[in-house]
């Protein structure tokens, strides 16, 4: 028996019909629910005109666009699954991911047109342009050839990891739907939630962190395309935001503006951090404006949201991510799989119908990362206090075993970033004959701010213990980043073993 999948969006669009669903950011163009609808249908009854099934992927080239929530909706209608491209990737990589989850048809922006045109010459696939104008009347029914079940594939979003090929993560209907009601109800969202979304749609954090649970509660999605400091602040007034997800780099980057110096933000009630570990001085910054900030926790085999923490609380547990939603649930687990005591470090073990469906083609890849109980083992190290809020402490595969000892990479990061001459900084273990793995830090260094190596270690010694403190430090201009925008620490090591040293 089929178990029933409720179109929640359909429903949505019926309830509030004359509400705005969505902007766009660029042009400031609006939506309601009822008119992005009618878009969601036509877009549905022309891809079944080409021939789309169920099961059948589409990928999308595009960046953040009305379009994503079009495709979105109509895969829904169709069984289809949806696959939103990394435009940010090199077109062999493009090329690879294409090969692996050949998609029927790709639905391309104008801006993309060239590297289409290579990536169709070596991938039989229909080319659909987003910029087609096309306005039939829906006049024709879509015809729904199976029933869609929750377990069945709607989105595959592919990892932006730094090493070896990227996999595939299956998110079925399921997934979606819980991440979005979980967020919705625990976050307290509502219909008069405004939310930007300048994290890429391609990415889990642009399509689901805020996207679709502020859909899901009858609130507005603003759709930006490119970040900047200065017009992030006035488009957060102007559109009159209420909750907003950044990566800690857009933070920084918000924070030294000039512009928010001055800036108040009436109808803001969260900005919230994801993707990776947030600075102290952000919150710091924020702290002393008086504005609600708040660190969240996640990933795309996983939500990406599985915390909440009360604004109030995150100015007493700062760093913390909060405490388990209401339909997931943390272990934190030794490498038995038995969960650790309080106050100690474990794997961060994930559990709810948030959690994904699987890799695509890669079952064996799929089975060491779930249990046959339900638990996401998800590669990250974190730590539970007395009052039962979780802290994230770093990657399982970063942590350094320095002299026997073991160093969290984000603990030294925190006491580095402090120093009033540094500007950002990423802690990373290198090979060494002594210690096993060194202790090494690259620096960007504030503007106009010079320190010294020796400072630092100085600096550092004074409030962490001597084997935490890094034996290594190099100068950088930027960190390089990974096509999403972490921090890629493959490449950090890379420069510091080949300059050693040196600045």
């Amino acid at each position: 028996m089929v178990e029933y999948m409720v179109d929640w969006w359909e429903k949505r669009c019926y309830l509030t019909p004359d509400h705005i669903a969505v902007v766009d950011g660029e042009t400031g163009e609006r939506l309601t629910y009822k008119e992005l609808n009618i878009k969601v249908k036509r877009l549905a009854v022309r891809l079944q005109a080409q021939g789309i099934r169920k099961g059948d992927r589409l990928a999308l080239l595009a960046p953040n666009h009305v379009a994503y929530l079009e495709w979105l909706f109509a895969c829904r209608l169709l069984g289809a699954v949806l696959v939103p491209l990394n435009w940010r990737l090199a077109t062999l990589e493009l090329a690879s991911i294409l090969a692996d989850c050949t998609p029927k048809l790709m639905g391309v922006h104008s801006r993309f047109a060239t590297l289409s045109a290579e990536l169709q010459a070596s991938h039989a696939m229909t080319v659909f342009s987003l910029d087609d104008s096309e306005t039939m009347e829906i006049d024709t029914v879509v015809d729904k050839n199976a029933a869609v079940d929750p377990e069945d594939p709607y989105v595959m979003i592919y990892t932006g990891g730094t090493t070896g090929k990227p996999k595939g993560v299956v998110l079925s209907h399921r997934s979606i739907f819980w991440n979005a009601a979980n967020t919705v109800v625990t976050w307290n969202l509502t219909a008069s939630d405004v939310t930007p979304t300048f994290m890429p749609m391609f990415h889990t954090g642009g399509l689901n962190a805020l996207s679709l649970p502020v859909l899901h509660a009858g609130g507005t999605v603003v759709v930006v395309q490119h970040f900047d400091a200065e017009h992030t602040l006035e488009l957060l007034n102007r559109e009159k935001c209420t909750i907003a997800l950044l990566v800690p780099t857009m933070y920084h980057m918000l924070i030294q503006s000039p512009a928010f110096a001055g800036a108040v933000f009436p109808t803001m009630h969260t900005f919230l951090s994801g993707g990776a570990p947030c600075p102290l001085p952000v919150y710091q910054a924020f702290e002393a404006k008086g504005l609600s900030f708040k660190e969240g926790y996640g990933l795309t085999e996983a939500g990406p949201n599985n915390f909440y923490i009360a604004p109030h609380d995150a100015v007493l547990k700062r760093g913390s991510v909060g405490r388990p939603m209401l339909y997931n649930d943390v272990l934190l687990a030794d490498d038995d799989g038995s969960e650790v005591s309080i106050g100690e470090v474990g794997e961060i073990w994930l559990r709810g119908g948030h959690v994904f469906h699987s890799y695509w083609n890669r079952p064996e890849a799929t089975l060491e990362v779930l249990s046959p109980n339900g638990w996401l083992k998800t590669g990250d190290l974190g730590k539970r206090d007395t009052d039962g809020f979780y802290y994230i402490i770093g990657r399982k595969k970063d942590m350094i075993i320095s002299g026997g000892e073991n160093v969290y990479p984000l603990e030294v990061e925190h006491q580095l970033r402090q120093h009033p001459a540094v500007s950002d900084a990423a802690v990373v273990g290198v090979p060494d004959e002594k210690w096993g793995e060194a202790v090494s830090a690259a620096i960007v260094l504030a503007a106009d701010c010079s320190v010294t190596k020796e400072e630092l270690i100085e600096y550092c010694s004074a409030s962490i213990g001597r084997y935490k403190v890094p034996k290594r430090i190099l100068f950088m201009i930027e960190l390089p980043k990974t096509a999403v925008g972490k921090i890629d620490k493959s490449r950090i090591i890379a420069n510091m073993v080949q300059y050693g040293n040196e600045a």
